[in-house]
């Protein structure tokens, strides 16, 4: 297993592959599809063969246009990522997914990987770092963004069949991208800060914090991060 972004690849045992990594782009964010096709499509290195921004149009179109990588995000309607990985994977199991995500919380980086995909790094990773990620998966080898590493092999190392979700009743009430806000919230970003890194507009970040405020009971941003820490949905070197 290979870890990103600190992964550097020795050119004599992963060299780049010698034709482009056919890569389909599935967000539901075109704002973020579109930075991810500018920035690694015209590189070289890879091959941009589709797009797609929900769960039914990505399955249907990842089967026909038949990727080598398929970017993945996590958190999207009707099941996200982890559905899309599934659905495809049941027609064709020689496609492989590579989740990049905002989320760093290990309940999706372990649905994902249970789905069936092959890594999952995190949207603060650069574009080389990206790059060296889509051709370990094109390979058939595994990366995670280094802090992601640890808790996957712990929680499939410890009881491989065992579910490793807990579900808290005040956490489920919470939509996928309310809790996207509410960690990054934890983590002390600021409201501007959290739209540009959710693709979102800032008035929809004060909409997202009002309705979290709303359905814990809290007072304040302050007594959110509180919130998040003790529930560990951020990791401890963001306390």
């Amino acid at each position: 297993m290979t870890t990103a972004p600190n992964h550097q690849p020795h050119p004599a045992q992963n060299p780049r592959p010698q034709r482009p990594v056919k890569v389909f782009l599935v967000d539901d964010h075109q704002l973020f599809r579109a930075g991810v096709r500018a920035e690694i499509g015209g590189t070289g290195a890879v091959e941009i063969v589709g797009e797609a921004g929900d769960v039914a149009s990505a399955v249907r179109l990842v089967l026909a246009t038949g990727p080598d990588v398929v970017l993945v995000d996590v958190h999207m309607p009707d099941g996200g990522g982890p559905e899309v990985v599934r659905q495809v994977l049941a027609a064709n199991q020689t496609v492989r997914f590579l989740a990049l995500s905002v989320s760093d919380a290990p309940e999706d980086v372990i649905a994902t990987i249970r789905a069936g995909a092959r890594g999952y790094v995190t949207k603060t990773i650069s574009t080389a770092e990206l790059l060296d990620a889509i051709d370990v998966v094109a390979a058939g080898d595994a990366v995670f963004s280094p802090r992601l590493a640890g808790f996957v092999l712990d929680a499939f190392a410890a009881v491989p069949d065992a579910p490793v979700v807990h579900f808290d009743p005040e956490l489920d009430q919470l939509t996928a991208r309310e809790r996207d806000v509410l960690r990054l919230i934890a983590r002390g970003y600021a409201y501007k800060e959290i739209a540009r890194e959710l693709f979102i507009s800032v008035k929809t970040v004060e909409t997202h914090v009002s309705a979290v405020l709303r359905k814990l009971q809290l007072s304040n941003r302050h007594q959110l991060a509180r919130w998040a820490m003790e529930r560990r949905l951020v990791p401890p070197e963001s306390y």
